[in-house]
């Protein structure tokens, strides 16, 4: 038996109500029994989302007369092209040594500082306060800091 290839539509919506679209497109797929297989909103792809269906007529079905959907965009896009958009990309892939970053949460919330040290197994970066009197290292996870500049290697 050989596996059907995947068919994926993309439909544009009004940047911010892609949730709000998703969930009325879900509550017609369920009480019209319209064959959709999946649906999946991309954070990092703004006023889009991705159908996965055997046909374009069916998506027309299920997205029609939906306030904020503006279009279909013609034709199915091959699943390699959203892969990209699957893939959870860890945050410390992003960070080198001697980057300049900004902590986004706990005590040291808004300072700025300098990675010192990178721990990839953990997920950690130890870190120097930019503006701390004196220097101190600290660890913290790398969720926890946002990259402001790209260091220079020593």
């Amino acid at each position: 038996m050989s596996e059907e290839p995947v068919r994926i539509f993309v439909v544009s919506t009004t940047v911010g109500q892609e949730r709000n679209v998703a969930k009325i497109i879900v509550g017609r797929v369920e009480v019209n029994n319209i064959p959709i297989k999946a649906l999946l909103i991309p954070e990092n792809l703004k006023g889009y989302i991705f159908i996965e269906a055997d046909g374009p007529h069916m998506v027309e079905r299920a997205i029609a007369n939906i306030k904020h959907v503006k279009s279909r965009i013609p034709g199915a896009l091959p699943f390699s092209e959203i892969e990209k958009y699957i893939l959870v990309k860890s945050a410390i892939e992003e960070f080198d040594i001697n980057d300049i970053v900004e902590v986004v949460s706990g005590p040291f919330k808004g300072m700025r500082a300098r990675i010192t040290d990178i721990d990839k197994a953990k997920e950690e970066v130890t870190i120097e306060l930019l503006e701390a009197a004196f220097t101190l290292p600290v660890t913290v996870h790398a969720d926890y800091v946002k990259l402001v500049s790209k260091g220079k290697e020593r």
